[in-house]
């Protein structure tokens, strides 16, 4: 009877066990990874979340009603940020957060940090990002770690600006979602064990029409969405949420112009393959174990047996004591850690977390970030119930009603690596309109672009799953780029 089971059942049992060997403790207490991970284990459980993927764009467009929207009056002005405890010298931008209500019978509401750029910022886009997880937090993870204005330091008590921040581009929201994670909340504990990837999405875009009602001057702004990991699924969905609730003319119309998606898990099939055949592309398991996972793992048709199993627990022990989302960085040493007191923007300190942890359970910090007094963590233990095997049916609907879309990659993760990202776009068999090149940073090459019909697949050269991180300068060149409509520069 065991030799009876679908690939994909096995595949997922398998991904469950090996992923967990690879996350060191002091990222499994609360991590991305571990939250994809406990996503994954929940597809061979006895309630499974729903795997069918969403249905057309026109088939929903006359089920739409307008959602709920709030009194916003006097909450711009409440929701402003006077300073953040142990912030550097010379911030030269507007700053809010808060929470916006997004169904106030269950008392749900969603927490979000604004940073406006520095220059010109009533010209400039207004940015959605999120984090993936799914469960995990765009301002400990996004705002605190990546792209956002400042990072923490070692002290877990002061920040340092971060010169290469993406608000220099544009008007970035971080959005905490669903409830339950990070700062945002609900008053009803059912709301936090039935969450999935469609009440996310129509929580984050009633989020932004109560949003813009509180921000009105960004009604009219383009309006672009971002996002890495967990959220090649939050992305794309919200995107085809939002075209979809355009049509009714009774609710605000957003103007939504791109989105942007770094070492995105949008399909399980291309994505398991694509881990597999890039671990022994960069000499992380033998010949033997990726001849036997090619011989026993059939990725296409579901139809395998336990030699599949056997293989692939073969390759996670072959990995060893590694960070996945970064196969060459070093993991985190507290110890060492401990012995400077700055962080540094353009060396990312792998023990970022515990940092920003500590700093975001301040008292001191919650109170100026108007969140409530609360026992702040990155990723929280929501419960799923519906997510698609494969996000690409709803990528590719974006890119049939001309929504610009970007898949960029870190070439150092492990966890959803560049290989797996050519194999998701390489199933829409899109006409290549721009031949594959380096394009350069610095006078260096930042990465390797190829522009489909409709979608532009970039790699970021020494970056892992996290790619502003790892490599700001050239992801700030990259979001520069993508804001424009422009291909990187060739030389």
């Amino acid at each position: 009877m065991i030799m009876q089971l679908s690939l994909l059942t096995w595949r997922r049992l398998v991904l469950v066990l090996l992923l967990c060997n690879w996350c060191p403790l002091y990222l499994c207490k609360a991590h991305q990874i571990n939250n994809l991970n406990q996503l994954i284990n929940s597809r061979k459980s006895k309630n499974p979340p729903d795997a069918q993927p969403w249905v057309g764009l026109e088939e929903n467009i006359m089920s739409y009603s307008p959602v709920y929207v709030g009194n916003q009056e006097g909450l711009k002005e409440s929701d402003k940020i006077d300073a953040l405890p142990g912030q550097p010298q010379g911030v030269d931008f507007d700053r809010y957060a808060g929470y916006v209500t997004v169904d106030p019978k269950a008392g749900r509401a969603l927490f979000y940090y604004f940073v406006e750029s520095p220059q010109n910022s009533s010209a400039k886009p207004l940015v959605l990002w999120l984090n993936g997880g799914p469960g995990c937090s765009s301002l400990g993870y996004g705002a605190m770690e990546e792209l956002g204005p400042f990072r923490v330091n070692r002290d877990g008590k002061t920040l340092i600006r971060n010169e290469y921040s993406w608000n220099n581009e544009a008007n970035f929201i971080f959005l905490e979602s669903p409830a339950g994670v990070g700062f945002s909340y609900s008053n009803t504990s059912s709301d936090y064990k039935n969450v999935g990837d469609k009440r996310t999405a129509e929580d984050s875009y009633t989020f932004l029409v109560n949003w813009l009602e509180r921000f009105p001057q960004y009604k009219t702004r383009d309006l672009f969405l971002t996002g890495e990991s967990y959220a090649g699924h939050y992305v794309p969905q919200l995107a085809y949420t939002i075209l979809s609730k355009n049509q009714n003319k009774n609710q605000t119309k957003i103007n939504l112009k791109g989105i942007a998606i770094g070492n995105a898990w949008v399909d399980e099939n291309t994505g398991v393959q694509g881990m597999y055949d890039y671990f022994w592309a960069h000499g992380l398991n033998s010949d033997e174990t990726y001849a036997g996972i090619h011989k026993y793992c059939d990725f296409a048709s579901g139809n395998s047996s336990i030699e599949c199993d056997q293989y692939q627990n073969q390759g996670s022990n072959e990995l060893g004591n590694i960070d996945i989302y970064n196969i060459y960085a070093p993991v985190c040493n507290e110890s060492e850690s401990e012995s400077a007191s700055t962080a540094s923007v353009t060396e990312f300190d792998p023990c970022s977390s515990i940092y920003v942890n500590a700093y975001l359970n301040l008292g001191e910090v919650q109170k100026a970030l108007h969140a409530k007094a609360t026992t702040w963590s990155a990723c929280s233990g929501v419960g799923w119930t519906d997510s698609p095997t494969t996000i690409l049916p709803t990528i590719k609907q974006l890119i049939d009603r001309g929504i610009s879309v970007w898949m960029y990659s870190g070439d150092t993760d492990g966890r959803v690596p560049v290989t797996s990202t050519r194999y998701s776009i390489n199933t829409f068999k899109l006409p290549v309109e721009t031949a594959w090149r380096p394009w350069y940073s610095s006078s260096e090459v930042g990465g390797y672009v190829v522009g489909y019909k409709g979608l532009t697949f970039i790699t970021v050269r020494g970056a892992g799953h996290m790619v502003p991180s790892y490599q700001p300068k050239r992801s700030l060149n990259l979001i520069s780029s993508f804001l424009q409509g422009k291909i990187p520069p060739s030389s």
